[in-house]
């Protein structure tokens, strides 16, 4: 894997061709040939409260999502049997990353104020009374999500990196910034 990516990568920025192996078995690829755009979503670990319930609105949308010529990929910092626990159903690609190798390449993050800023605090509530939350975060608690938005020639067309653990692209947010970047 090439880690010589700037610390945060930028609008603009071409990433090297990556494959992954899913928590299924499957191989996946970025930037993918095969679909317009890849939106590569880190998020937490995978017993996470605000981030099952965020990926839950992406499966409730997955076909939408897909009609607008995106591939979903998300990864976490846990390993492929914890996050078959909680995401082993997602109707899209999630990748476990324990070693946080594609998190340091990507220029991902963690903070304490991942937890501390008050924006995520609705969101940890709401996700811990829908989700069943881990009681061990592997890798950490601290993580901080991150969105890119990667064309099929491995360019990026959007990036954003969070603040807190609910600052995260929406699905309206993802499919309106692929509309623009066409």
């Amino acid at each position: 894997m090439n880690n010589s990516f700037p610390h945060r990568l930028e609008v603009g920025n071409t990433i090297p061709f990556h494959s992954f192996d899913t928590i299924h078995g499957k191989t996946v690829q970025i930037p993918d040939p095969n679909t317009h755009w890849v939106h590569l979503q880190f998020r937490r670990y995978a017993g996470c409260p605000v981030c099952n319930r965020h990926l839950r609105t992406f499966a409730k949308r997955a076909d939408e999502v897909a009609a607008a010529g995106i591939r979903e990929i998300a990864v976490f910092h846990s390993s492929a049997k914890e996050m078959r626990t909680y995401q082993g159903e997602l109707p899209f690609a999630t990748v476990a990353d324990p070693e946080k190798i594609l998190y340091r390449a990507f220029g991902v993050e963690a903070s304490a104020m991942s937890l501390l800023n008050p924006k995520a605090w609705g969101a940890m509530v709401t996700g811990a009374v829908r989700v069943r939350a881990a009681t061990v975060a592997e890798g950490g608690k601290f993580g901080l999500p991150a969105d890119f938005l990667v064309a099929p020639d491995g360019r990026l067309v959007a990036v954003h990196y969070g603040e807190h653990a609910d600052d995260q692209w929406s699905v309206n947010d993802l499919l309106a910034l692929a509309a623009h970047a066409t």
